[in-house]
This record gives structure tokens, sequence and C-alpha cells, in this order.
């Protein structure tokens, strides 16, 4: 599937919204949050929990004007929004949405794959924090994000680092989809870069459509011995379970 245009201006129709959570204290940690999920994204990693987000458009759409009013009403009660999906930069409107949400006086925070390095260079002076996803070894996302997107996602990491934005990179992690050699050496890459939090999240069935996924982890995956590897190459190193 092909990466698709970073090419044209901001867009002028308004961001497009596949869903929304009034409150989260999971998606900015540290940090009280609504999460405005957008939707379009144009890679198809086998572990995606929200596939419903992919298409450009979706059955149950929500009114961007509708939730910035509704934001507007939760000054006091949140610190920040994050924008979240699919894959939020997919969309040029996101921009506009951002100054939106600074405007009422909340801190901004962006989840991303880094699929659109140039549009996300121009987002990042109005972002807080990112979560960055990062998915395999950059030489091999073809196998889990559905197309070659390593150098994309290398490009935008490398503007998110040096860009000096508050930042959490992370990786899904199941033992078909990411071996534990592959996951060592990406660990290793990522610290090498300049890489200061790095998360593994495990792998979520929710949402999931395909069962060959569900089983549970291999034992020995994530192992103690593994895992303290993994976090002396890090100043903060976590490992997500949900």
């Amino acid at each position: 599937m092909p990466d698709g245009s970073e090419c044209g201006t901001e867009a002028s129709t308004e961001l497009k919204v596949g869903g929304f959570v009034p409150l989260s204290t999971a998606d900015w940690p540290g940090r009280l949050a609504a999460v405005v999920f957008c939707q379009g994204c144009p890679w198809r990693c086998g572990y995606c929990h929200n596939p419903h987000l992919q298409a450009a458009r979706g059955e149950a759409m929500r009114d961007w004007h509708s939730i910035a009013a509704r934001l507007a009403r939760r000054r006091g009660l949140i610190d920040a929004v994050v924008f979240s999906g699919g894959e939020p930069t997919a969309q040029a409107s996101l921009r506009s949405a951002m100054l939106e949400v600074r405007g009422m006086g909340f801190g901004v925070g962006l989840h991303t794959a880094g699929v659109y390095p140039r549009r996300l260079r121009r987002l990042l002076p109005l972002t807080d924090w990112v979560g960055f996803d990062v998915k395999t070894l950059f030489s091999e996302y073809d196998a889990v994000a559905g197309v070659a997107g390593g150098g994309r996602a290398l490009e935008s990491l490398h503007e998110v680092l040096e860009s000096g934005v508050d930042c959490e990179v992370r990786t899904t992690v199941h033992p078909d989809l990411v071996e534990a050699r592959t996951l060592r050496g990406l660990a290793a890459t990522l610290a090498r870069l300049g890489v200061k939090r790095y998360v593994l999240q495990e792998f979520r069935a929710q949402g999931y459509p395909d069962s060959s996924l569900r089983a549970p982890q291999s034992a020995g995956y994530l192992d103690e011995e593994y895992c303290r590897d993994l976090a002396s190459l890090f100043d903060s190193f976590e490992i997500r379970r949900v």
C-alpha cells in the first residue's frame, strides 16, 4: 500500500474525527487529557486495535466543531488534548485543530508513527509531547506495517528528537510480530539515535479482527533478564501491560 503524499497546503475542511474520549490518564502519562481519535491511516499494522480508524472516512464520524465546543467547556477539568488515531498527521487540517486547542489553553499531545515527516516538522512547534510509535527495525517495516515505511519513520523520529519536544518512543510487542532478537536490535538502534524514554506495549487483542495473535505471549519473551538488558540502554524504560 502506498504511503500517500505530503503535498498540498493546510486544508480548509474540518478535522475528520473517528472517536473522542473526554478524559484519559493513559494517553499522555502524567496528564489529564481528552483524546481526539483522528480518522485515517495509510498503514495496515497487523496488531492494530483501531481498524475502524484506518479508512479515510469512517461510519461513525464525529463533528470537530462540536468536539471543540465540548473541549472549551472542560477548561479546569483537563490539562491537555491528545490527537491520536489512526494517524493524525494524515490530515492537513490537524494543524488548525491544534492551534484551536492551544488557544483554549490546553497542552497539545500527539500520537504518531511518523508517516509524514515533512508535515510532522510543521506540527512540532505546536506540540508539547509526542508519543512516537516505532513498529520494528526500520529496514523491516513492511513485515508489520504492510508498507516499506521505515525510511519515513526514521526521518520523523530524527525530527522529533532534534526538536527537543518531550517524547516517549514505544513499540507494540508480540513474539509473532517482533522477535526477541529483532527487538533487541531495535532497542540498540533507538539508544544510538538518542532516545531517552522507551516503552514496550504488550499486544492487545481488543479490536483485533483475527484470532491468530490472541494466544498468550511466548514463555520467556519478555523475561526479567532480557528486559533488564534493554533497560540499561535508556534513561527510562517501561513495559506497559494492559
